[in-house]
């Protein structure tokens, strides 16, 4: 019974996801991002935390894989917002031309 419950819940919560990013306006897709970013970082603070409960060698090698994948997450995300937030300065002026 607990299978089912978890598994309709992330079959809503997929569905709920998709549909709220599906609906977002082009410029907000940055700090969309940016928060994402920050749901990751939680990501990581929670894998640290359930492999250092100790539970075998799995649940270590699978906590390390955890914190690896996060990471690499958060880092990407924020290489891909800076990219974007490069896009919207300005050129610099020409200096002394005219």
């Amino acid at each position: 019974m607990t299978l089912i419950i978890g598994i309709t819940v992330f079959v809503l919560a997929a569905f709920i996801g998709f549909e709220v990013i599906a609906k977002v306006p082009p410029q907000l897709h940055t700090p969309l991002m940016s928060g994402s970013n920050a749901i990751s970082g939680i990501t990581i603070v929670g894998a640290i935390v359930v492999s250092g409960r100790g539970g075998g060698t799995l649940a270590a090698v699978l906590g390390f894989l955890a914190v690896a994948l996060a990471t690499i997450n958060v880092v990407g995300g924020f290489l891909v917002t800076d990219r974007m937030l490069e896009m919207f300065k300005g050129r610099p002026s020409g200096g002394g031309k005219t």
